[in-house]
């Protein structure tokens, strides 16, 4: 099936105060909940875009927030809505916009893990139960994503031939971005040296290689390109987009330890490059959801930055930093900004692209590319001018 260019575009982003926040919280303090936050961000977007509230026709929320609750915090009666993770709610929204569901949708997420003691490992793990067989394989004795990815990482690397010195390339990088940047909660620069002797969490993964667990919120608004083009001084296409699903094995861990989600990676980003009409070479900068530092290496591969087998060279004599070949994650992503599970990167695409991101800017950017894998679901999106 041939599919056309999106006619959305990105016309308001806002986010809370991780900082702030994170201090707050850490002092036993508690900001607001998941709502509280999204409503927050919600605020901000709508400022940024300039536009009326009665505009928005269309409502998207995370899956850490009830849809219905959220509608009527923020006063929106809108004609279509759902609620979805970052990546999927772009894709949702520019679908509805294509389809004429919707004009303007606001995507709204806020989350309180920090502060409610969300766990991410054990049998309580995010409440527990069947539905999160594709995260914990109870018969391998997974008791958390880190023993999962540790797993993975090992194998990657034994197979990539890399080091854990080359691994730490990755926090490393990111957190030099993240330097650059004052929305972010970890700032202090480190070296490979300092990921090295830094703590295992799960062998071979660092402490330097997991995500924050933050509270805050995030939003976006995404129009109609003709009322993008109208209302908003400086809109932000979605230009491409692609998926491709590995749903066999999926539940037992496979596509993530055989083939790295490889194949997935390789037709989505086909897909939004044939609509983009860009290439891995056009890209300005490649911004990937990075729960673990795993995440990136995969990605460079998968979506054709480097050849397969080749990204320890990459990471190590081209660079992803701040002065390397390709900027990687130039908000500081999951490990050094906030980890906003995914959303905060479509804010930071939207940065890069308004020429708005102050010290960490990528010098005339225009296009950039982001990318998620979620239990072998993989997804990509082309952002630009």
């Amino acid at each position: 099936m041939v599919r056309k260019r999106s006619a959305a575009a990105i016309i308001g982003i806002g986010q809370t105060d991780w900082v702030t926040d994170w201090k707050r919280v850490r002092a036993g303090e508690k900001p607001a909940d998941s709502v509280g936050y999204a409503a927050q961000a919600f605020q901000q977007a709508l400022k940024d875009s300039g536009i009326p509230k009665g505009d928005i026709d269309g409502l998207i929320v995370g899956p850490t927030t009830a849809y219905e609750r959220m509608g009527e915090v923020l006063g929106l009666n809108v004609r279509w809505g759902g609620q979805a993770d970052a990546v999927q709610s772009v894709l949702q929204a520019h679908m509805a916009i294509e389809a004429g569901y919707a004009k303007v949708i606001a995507l709204v997420y806020g989350n309180d893990q920090r502060s409610a003691g969300t766990q991410y490992g054990g049998p309580a793990a995010m409440g527990g139960g069947s539905f999160l067989s594709y995260v914990y394989h109870s018969p391998w004795g997974m008791t958390s994503q880190g023993a999962l990815y540790a797993l993975t990482a090992r194998r990657y690397q034994e197979e990539r031939g890399m080091t854990e010195a080359d691994m730490g390339e990755v926090a490393v990088a990111q957190r030099a971005w993240a330097s650059m940047n004052e929305a972010a909660i970890q700032r202090k620069t480190i070296t490979v040296d300092d990921y090295i002797e830094s703590r295992y969490v799960c062998e071979p993964l660092h402490v330097f290689d997991y995500c924050l667990v933050n509270d805050g919120g995030v939003a976006l608004i995404i129009a109609d390109a003709e009322y993008a083009k109208k209302m908003s001084p400086n809109p932000v296409s979605i230009l491409g987009t692609g998926r491709s699903d590995l749903n066999t094995g999926a539940t037992s861990l496979e596509p993530r330890l055989t083939d790295y989600y490889l194949p997935a990676q390789q037709q989505a980003g086909k897909d939004s490059y044939e609509i983009a009409g860009v290439g891995p070479e056009d890209m300005d900068g490649f911004l990937v959801y990075d729960s673990f530092s795993v995440h990136v290496p995969l990605a460079l591969e998968g979506y054709g930055y480097t050849e397969v087998g080749t990204v320890k060279q990459f990471l190590t004599e081209q660079g992803i930093g701040p002065g390397g070949k390709l900027p990687v994650n130039t908000h500081g992503g999951h490990l050094s900004e906030s980890y906003m599970q995914g959303w905060n990167h479509q804010l930071e695409a939207v940065r890069q692209v308004r020429q708005q991101a102050g010290a960490r800017q990528i010098e005339n950017a225009k296009t950039i590319h982001y990318t998620s894998d979620v239990a072998g679901k993989c997804m990509s999106i082309i952002y630009g001018r």
